[in-house]
């Protein structure tokens, strides 16, 4: 990206998983320079398996490596001494962690007043602040869980939803920080949390409950405010989803498939006339569509200009053309390395996209040049290595 727009703010993140990573992710993708502070042996999330495998691969690109012991007080005496040349810092521990590390947010501004410090925790201030919590903690107590499986059935979302846009509201307040910095020249403390993200995504479900006298079905029970939102089976066994949400978009349905005594039936005129004939009209869609291959309805939505979707699955999207052709994807290099292509930060600044600078880092990649930042010669380095102190690569 041309001109970066955070290109002079320095981070120190102290972070793991997904929810801090995420905000310092954004951070480095706009330009800042974030170190991510980790212990020796590496940060736990590098050595995760399952669903964790590609966590420290997705978040980490962008950005340096400082591998020192904090529970040593020279490894605590190195972040203070870097805090002075800082702007901002995130972390995302357990609640209290970083205070018994003396690297709370009362202790650093001592050092740096200007200093914006963004806390990204289970909960905001109230009864559960001292919860530990995760995303599928929240996404059961938030009410996301409830909405997204089938009756009975909770079922969390598919990817860490809530981590992620936490990490994005953490990203936010940080930005807004950094606005009011230059007007006051006075930093601040940030928090953002994943439980009051949730019910922030839950707000338009509470509203809706505040207007009906009975309980709001899941998703997949759900009535649609659409006639026609849903997956459909095809004739070559494979699915496609199909939304018509406008009268236009039944017009061309019924003109793309060839449906013209739909498309002349007083009873499905409207859209809420459609509705009130699902019982009928749903089977007889479903039987309809699955008449046809997925290639063919894809072909006809896309030329009749209505919403659809084949249902992909993760690795689809390597393959994607409008990912592809359209430069959102980066070349990403992991430590064991296997490149991949990952999704570059959603988003065109001026008419340009992010581009990788830097690979995730491998474990203190970077020590040795931010010490020397700090006119630490290499005798120094060798000995703090020696007691272990810090790691370099």
């Amino acid at each position: 990206m041309n001109n970066a727009p955070l290109k002079d703010i320095k981070v120190l993140e102290f972070t793991h998983a997904v929810m801090g990573p995420c905000a310092g992710l954004m951070l480095a993708d706009m330009g800042a320079e974030v170190l991510h502070i980790e212990p020796i042996n590496g940060d736990s999330t590098r050595r995760l398996k399952g669903f964790g495998t590609g966590y420290f691969w997705f978040y980490n690109r962008n950005k340096k490596s400082l591998a020192v012991n904090l529970k040593s007080k020279e490894g605590l005496e190195l972040i203070y001494k870097l805090v002075k040349d800082y702007d901002v810092v995130v972390e995302n521990f357990g609640p209290g962690t970083m205070d018994r590390l003396g690297l709370g947010y009362e202790k650093l501004k001592t050092y740096n007043n200007q200093l914006i410090y963004c806390s990204l925790k289970g909960f905001l201030s109230g009864p559960y602040e001292k919860r530990h919590a995760m995303d599928e903690v929240v996404q059961m107590m938030g009410g996301l869980a409830y909405m997204t499986g089938r009756e009975g059935d909770p079922l969390r979302a598919g990817t860490s939803v809530i981590d992620i846009t936490g990490g994005m509201f953490g990203y936010i307040g940080i930005l807004i920080a950094l606005l009011e910095r230059e007007k006051t020249g006075e930093g601040g403390f940030v928090k953002s949390a994943l439980f009051e993200t949730c019910a922030f995504l839950m707000g338009q479900h509470m509203a809706y409950a505040s207007q009906i006298d009975y309980q709001i079905p899941p998703m997949p029970s759900r009535v649609s405010a659409w006639s026609i939102y849903k997956v459909f089976d095809t004739k070559d066994n494979d699915k496609v989803f199909i939304g018509i949400i406008s009268e236009k978009h039944w017009e061309r349905l019924c003109e793309v498939f060839e449906w013209r005594d739909w498309a002349t039936d007083a009873r499905l005129e409207t859209n809420n006339q459609r509705i009130d004939e699902r019982d009928w009209f749903l089977p007889a869609l479903d039987e309809r569509v699955k008449g046809f291959t997925k290639s063919d309805i894809i072909e006809r939505c896309d030329k009749g200009h209505i919403p659809f979707a084949p249902i992909s699955k993760p690795e689809d999207l390597f393959e994607d053309e409008q990912l592809n052709k359209g430069n959102s994807l980066m070349e990403v290099t992991m430590n064991d390395g296997i490149s991949t292509m990952l999704p570059k930060f959603p988003l065109e600044y001026k008419g340009t996209r992010v581009e990788k600078r830097l690979d995730p880092p491998k474990i203190g990649e970077h020590t040795k040049e931010i010490l020397k930042s700090l006119n630490i010669d290499d005798d120094t380095i060798a000995k703090m290595v020696a007691e272990g102190i810090i790691k370099t690569e």
